[in-house]
């Protein structure tokens, strides 16, 4: 790692002079969430450069972290962690129910990218709980600070939640309009569905039946299972707060 090393006896220390490097940490995260390709990890990751994810990779199969596996018949190369890449899992996890509990919700909600929240939506989708056809549901965001405002969710049977930015020419059932803040703490268990539709950071409308259930076809992260979370205030009025759309909505 390019760093200068902390020149201290602690381990701790030595550990950070190996973790601390920018985008290291997401790096295994995201490894940890079962992308193995280059462009998977990118995704996962955000805007991270691809000459940089590259390097970083390097530098991780060169510390025993990652190792790096080509298929010799199509070319086809996977990263995969280590046992001591994976031995880390309990050191992210207490990372991580520090963070949930001890970082003001606002402030640790604020930071995410509408697009990274969207990518990572793919897996929070519960299909069981969906009907059995195809479902296109559209996110509206209102922060005024976003590269897109507007995403689908298209969800079928049998397959992979897809996220996109561009009109799928589906008809919409349900319409969610929201702010990044309000859906990534209902995510990360900083924040009720029920709270956030009663104080205006989140309006559905569309199919009745989706629009009640959304707490069965949602399902929050692993990380909204800690004790003692740091909860988003419930009565909050912030800029980007929900404005709903007026449409007609057929059926």
């Amino acid at each position: 790692m390019p760093q200068k090393p902390y020149g201290m006896i602690c381990p701790i220390t030595r550990a950070c002079d190996i973790l601390e490097p920018r985008w290291t940490i997401p790096i295994l995260v995201g490894l940890w969430a079962g992308a193995t390709r280059f462009n998977d990890l990118r995704r996962e990751v955000g805007s991270i450069s691809p000459a940089l994810l590259s390097r970083r990779l390097k530098e991780l199969e060169e510390l025993g972290l990652v190792e790096r596996i080509t298929d010799p018949a199509t070319g086809s190369v996977d990263y995969l962690r280590t046992e001591a890449a994976i031995a880390l899992e309990a050191a992210l996890n207490a990372l991580a129910q520090w963070a949930q509990c001890f970082i003001e919700a606002e402030v640790a909600l604020c930071t995410a990218t509408v697009s990274n929240l969207m990518w990572s939506m793919r897996k929070q989708f519960v299909m069981d709980a969906l009907p059995r056809r195809r479902v296109v549901m559209q996110f509206r965001f209102a922060d005024p600070d976003v590269e897109y405002s507007i995403y689908w969710a298209i969800l079928q049977p049998g397959a992979e939640a897809e996220i996109c930015s561009s009109i799928p020419g589906f008809d919409i059932d349900l319409y969610v309009e929201t702010n990044r803040v309000s859906l990534h703490g209902i995510l990360l268990g900083r924040a009720t569905i029920a709270g956030e539709l009663a104080n205006g950071q989140l309006y559905l409308s569309g199919d009745p039946v989706l629009a009640r259930t959304m707490s069965q076809w949602i399902k929050r992260g692993d990380y909204a299972l800690f004790e003692g979370i740091a909860m988003l205030p419930v009565m909050r009025r912030r800029p980007e707060e929900v404005v709903p759309q007026r449409r007609v909505v057929a059926g």
